[in-house]
């Protein structure tokens, strides 16, 4: 039996769960016939991870699938033997889920997204769409060890590059709204930083964002999907393909701290038309070209 964990919400995950149950099917483990698997999602909230984890060890449930750093935190701490699958998270080392990247040892491995160039990446993406950009406003999760780290990148290279920074810190959904209200028109630009709190009130972050003129940047096509205006990073889909290919391996004996905790090496550009057409934005030709997706 396979216990998944989403750190979202069902209707935010839907996709990346038809991509795991199809990889699993051409592998042989056709739900509900040769898997059995259990469904929980934990709304972005890291005490119900804990509480479904706790329930997932009563169910006795022969492996963990879940995403996001708080969750998998939330999950590690519920259980030192089930193993546990992390579909994607930050940096696994750094936030002390495992030893190393090549051996992470225990009983948790997964697809880290970290990626030092990521967050510059993207800042050189707004400077080309976003005209006369000079302040950028962070939105994260402050009680997220990953999401601080990352704002805190954010901070050093966005004003290595002469550019003003405004943070916008929640820690829960009830957060959110007062965020956008003290920020008063001081920012160009919107950087959302992912996680399961954040992914869990996708839609009302884009539309604050739309309420305020701000051009955004996220993490993944899924934001983008619901009103973000852009994306650069790995294709979350993929990455839940191939933790099925981790699942399987682990079915058939593999013991996770053995099974190196890989990296993407294809990131994907993704860009809403739609939400440029309503923030009046302009896109290049040049940058439409280099996009992977285009969302008309």
């Amino acid at each position: 039996m396979i216990g998944f964990l989403g750190g979202t919400t069902l209707s935010g995950a839907s996709q990346w769960v038809a991509a795991f149950v199809q990889r699993l099917r051409e592998l042989g483990r056709i739900e509900g016939r040769t898997v059995a698997i259990e469904y929980r999602w934990a709304e972005g909230r890291a005490d119900r991870a804990a509480e479904i984890t706790a329930e997932f060890v009563r169910l006795k449930v022969d492996v963990i699938v879940t995403n996001g750093t708080p969750t998998a935190i939330a999950v590690k701490q519920g259980t030192a033997t089930i193993p546990i699958v992390v579909a994607l998270f930050g940096d696994p080392v750094a936030s002390g889920l495992v030893a190393s990247l090549a051996r992470p040892g225990g009983n948790l491995t997964g697809l880290s997204t970290q990626s030092t160039d990521l967050v510059g990446k993207r800042i050189e993406i707004l400077r080309e769409v976003v005209p006369g950009f000079h302040r950028l406003a962070i939105l994260g999760n402050v009680g997220s060890p990953q999401s601080v780290m990352e704002m805190g990148d954010l901070r050093d290279q966005a004003h290595a590059l002469g550019i003003d920074v405004v943070t916008l810190e929640i820690r829960r959904t009830e957060d959110i709204v007062p965020a956008f209200d003290r920020l008063d028109d001081r920012a160009d630009a919107l950087y959302v930083v992912a996680d399961p709190l954040v992914a869990s009130n996708t839609i009302r972050i884009n539309t604050l964002a739309l309420g305020s003129r701000l051009p955004t940047m996220h993490a993944s096509r899924d934001y983008v999907e619901a009103a973000g205006l852009m994306s650069y990073g790995p294709n979350s889909a993929a990455l839940f393909r191939h933790a099925a290919d981790l699942v399987d391996k682990i079915l058939r004996g593999a013991k996770p701290g053995n099974i190196p905790i890989e990296q993407p090496t294809k990131f994907d550009l993704v860009v809403n038309l739609v939400t440029a057409k309503a923030l009046r934005l302009a896109i290049s030709a040049t940058m439409l070209t280099r996009a992977d997706e285009v969302i008309e």
